[in-house]
């Protein structure tokens, strides 16, 4: 793989227009749509497996915590949209998902997973890819992981505060494993010592 094909924090995400299914309907999704809000967009293998409906339902469980914060979440994989609506109408105890709170979108062409560099080649599926975008469209945060293991929703959350934090207080960063209300800190030799002497 080139250097430049691949995806950094700090560049703009890569804009998509395709269809996905919300509501038990066929919409067409475009990224940029969603300018002026935070976007979770997470990439996941397939439909009907068995890590990621535990990731799909986690997440649409908590998506009102995620609305409340001005963050939409959108679902990618290479499934078509039929499937993924075959695998919505289908119960949580039989392996489906059930109706879920956010657009499933169908990237069967695999073009926004290569464009998001998460496409395993060999498997001809998605990584667990997953990029937290903000307002201006612009990649704060990207986590990929292998397809064996599932991603947390609580880190997730965490992560999405504390970008929101450092964007509205462009003056203070937040330290390891920042919980919204803990102290933060001024990255300045002196100012710091204020936070390191508190802790």
């Amino acid at each position: 793989m080139t250097a430049e094909g691949c995806l950094r924090v700090g560049q703009a995400a890569p804009d998509f227009s395709a269809t996905a299914v919300f509501d038990q309907e066929f919409k067409t999704i475009k990224l940029s749509d969603y300018r002026g809000k935070y976007v979770v967009l997470f990439f996941y293998p397939l439909d009907f497996t068995f890590v990621c409906p535990t990731e799909i339902t986690a997440f649409s469980d908590r998506v009102s915590e995620f609305g409340s914060i001005n963050t939409e979440i959108l679902g990618v994989s290479v499934d078509s949209e039929f499937a993924h609506l075959a695998w919505i109408q289908t119960e949580r105890k039989s392996g489906g998902v059930g109706d879920v709170a956010y657009p499933l979108v169908s990237d069967l062409k695999k073009e926004i997973s290569t464009a998001y560099n998460v496409l395993d080649p060999d498997a001809g599926v998605s990584l667990r890819g997953l990029f937290i975008i903000d307002k201006e469209g612009v990649i704060q945060h990207a986590t990929i992981n292998n397809l064996s293991f599932g991603r947390s929703v609580d880190e997730t959350l965490r992560t999405l505060k504390a970008i929101q934090y450092v964007q509205s207080h462009p003056d203070e960063v937040c330290p390891a494993g920042w919980q919204e209300g803990d102290a933060t800190m001024v990255p300045d030799p002196v100012k710091s010592k204020v936070y390191f002497a508190a802790v």
